[in-house]
C-alpha cells in the first residue's frame, strides 16, 4: 500500500474528534475517503466518506485516521481543511478549500 509522507487536508481538532467516533461505528478494512465528484450546483462537490481502498488511491494518515484519496483529486483539494460544526443551527463537516474560485451557499460545492 503506497503512502504519502503529507497528508494533501488537514482536520481540525473538532473534526478529529467526530471522526474517531465515526470511524468506530465502520467495519473493519475501511478508511476515510476524501475527495471530489462531480455535481452539485457550482459543478464538484466534496465526498466524506468510509471507504475501501482503491487502486489509485493514496493513503495518509492525520491524528491516527486512516485516509484515502484519488490521486487525481489532490489538484483540488490540497490545503483544504476540514471542520466539525455542532452549533444550534448547523451540525456537519464544513470545507476551507484555498483552491475553490466559487462556493455554493450549503459549502458542499465547489468550482476550481
Amino acid at each position: 500500500m503506497e503512502t504519502i509522507s503529507m497528508a494533501p487536508v488537514t482536520f481540525t481538532a473538532t473534526a478529529v474528534e467526530e471522526l474517531k467516533r465515526l470511524s468506530t461505528e465502520q467495519p473493519e478494512g475501511k478508511y476515510l475517503r476524501v475527495g471530489a465528484k462531480g455535481g452539485g450546483c457550482s459543478g464538484l462537490s466534496y465526498v466524506l466518506e468510509f471507504d475501501e481502498k482503491k487502486e489509485n488511491d493514496e493513503l495518509f494518515e492525520i491524528d491516527g485516521i486512516a485516509c484515502i484519496m484519488e490521486k487525481s483529486h489532490g489538484m483540488y483539494l490540497y490545503g483544504m481543511q476540514i471542520d466539525w460544526d455542532n452549533g444550534l443551527n448547523n451540525r456537519g463537516f464544513t470545507f476551507s478549500n484555498p483552491n475553490a474560485s466559487k462556493t455554493c451557499g450549503c459549502g458542499t460545492s465547489f468550482a476550481v
